[in-house]
């Protein structure tokens, strides 16, 4: 790769390549004494006084090379420190203008500069070697310019891509923009691409170790998908949709490509035993944790592959994740405690509930009763109404500022007033989840049941 002094080596080579261009061709003998020059357009007018024929080639612009410039990305690794030198590619627009001392000057000079850039469309690192390479001595002693000697060390024969030269084309519009901006008067010009410039940094870089062995996998892309949940009572009972879901039951995963080359699954963020699961690629069975509390859950299929030796596990891909409700079942008896309250006055009373899952800190709990008047019960006035109430689980107070949160609790009171006396289903939400309620064989709710004395 180049230094920095890339880009004026390759001006000074194309200035070389034309000096030597013209006395090869003999040019003199027909236009006087030629001038090769590299400067800005507005400075030669300022020496037009001096009536020479001149070849001027200005570098007027330079742009990334669009090959190039992604090329050793990134460069620095998480730490910020730097694992590579990525070269900078650049691309370099000349201008080849033709200044006539005399008639016919200019277009004599244009045409043979264009023929030589014609004739060399990529400078070789032979010509650069020797364009660039100081001589043994100065005739007239003295030495080279600094810039010319420093040149040398640009390294431009040495990178990797050749320095191509082609021609370009701007519009008349473009041109006289361009000459505008220079405050230069317009003479005869063509215009030239020289690519691609390599500049390389020589800065100190931390590298890794070599890769001993290098271990490919390829699998098919496959991305599981989670169409339906259907839920089992029990490993032995029939699958079925729609059915309240309960601690001990099983999920049931219905989609597509949920079998992979190691299949987990995560219910509510806990993972399930792989042991615990029947997996295929259309349906995979799962126990609910016990650890989950009641409310809505997500459920979602990891894909992991098994990479390296000994094989380990590295997380794939992912299903999306689907929703269920977890419910909270009450275990009778349901307890009813400190009744008060006789005769047609409504009751108070506190009731006691054991629940599964048990009832997690900051979760919302609502007690619900609903009246129990059975099938083939004596005929009821019309005016008795089936009662129904809902109490609200309040937060015990806190005596002092607590040192841990409190755990779950299985068990809970719930304080009742102006209830009327009769006997209740009874339900609970946690956080939306409501329990369900028992049917007997002629669809009728029977449990679970309290009686409130």
């Amino acid at each position: 790769m180049s230094t920095a002094l890339a880009l004026a080596s390759v001006t000074a080579v194309l200035k070389d390549l034309l000096n030597n261009g013209l006395i090869d061709h003999d040019v003199d003998a027909s236009v006087g004494e030629v001038t090769v020059s590299t400067l800005p357009p507005d400075r030669i007018d300022a020496l037009d006084s001096e009536k020479k024929s001149r070849l001027n080639l200005f570098m007027y612009q330079v742009t990334p090379n669009q090959g190039w410039r992604n090329v050793g990305l990134p460069s620095r690794n998480s730490n910020g420190d730097r694992t590579s030198n990525p070269p900078l590619a650049l691309d370099l627009h000349y201008l080849l203008t033709a200044y006539g001392s005399e008639e016919f000057h200019a277009e004599i000079l244009l045409g043979y500069g264009m023929q030589l850039f014609h004739e060399t469309p990529v400078l070789t690192r032979r010509s650069i070697r020797r364009s660039l390479a100081p001589p043994s001595f100065v005739v007239g002693g003295g030495n080279l310019p600094p810039a010319l000697e420093a040149l040398f060390t640009s390294e431009l024969a040495e990178q990797v891509e050749q320095i191509k030269i082609s021609p370009a084309a701007l519009s008349t519009e473009e041109i006289s923009r361009m000459w505008a901006a220079f405050g230069a008067k317009y003479r005869p010009t063509s215009v030239y691409l020289v690519s691609v410039v390599l500049i390389e940094s020589r800065n100190s870089v931390k590298s890794s170790l070599p890769v001993r062995k290098r271990m490919i996998k390829v699998v098919p892309f496959k991305q599981p998908k989670i169409d339906e949940i259907k839920s089992q009572e029990t490993s032995n009972s029939e699958i079925l949709s729609g059915q309240p879901i309960l601690i001990g039951y099983n999920l049931v995963l219905v989609g597509s490509d949920l079998s992979g080359e190691d299949t987990r699954v995560l219910i509510g963020g806990v993972e399930v035993p792989k042991n615990d699961t029947v997996v295929t690629n259309s349906q995979i069975i799962a126990p609910v944790p016990a650890t989950l509390q009641a409310g809505v859950q997500g459920v979602q299929v990891i894909q992991y592959n098994l990479l390296g030796e000994p094989a380990l596990p590295h997380r794939g891909v992912e299903s999306n994740v689907a929703a269920f409700v977890l419910h909270p079942e009450i275990q009778e008896p349901v307890i009813i405690l400190n009744p008060q309250g006789s005769g047609n006055n409504p009751r108070s009373a506190d009731v006691n509930i054991t629940v599964n899952p048990p009832i997690g800190a900051g979760q919302r709990v609502v007690l619900l009763l609903n009246e129990f008047l059975p099938i083939g019960s004596p005929f009821q006035p019309i005016d008795i109404v089936p009662e129904s109430y809902s109490f609200v689980l309040s937060a015990p107070p806190l005596t002092s500022p607590p040192t841990s949160p409190p755990g779950p609790t299985a068990n809970i009171s719930i304080p009742i007033k102006g209830v009327r006396a009769g006997s209740y289903l009874v339900r609970l939400q946690v956080d939306g989840a409501e329990s369900p309620l028992i049917s007997d064989v002629s669809g009728q709710f029977v449990s679970p049941l309290v009686t409130i004395p």
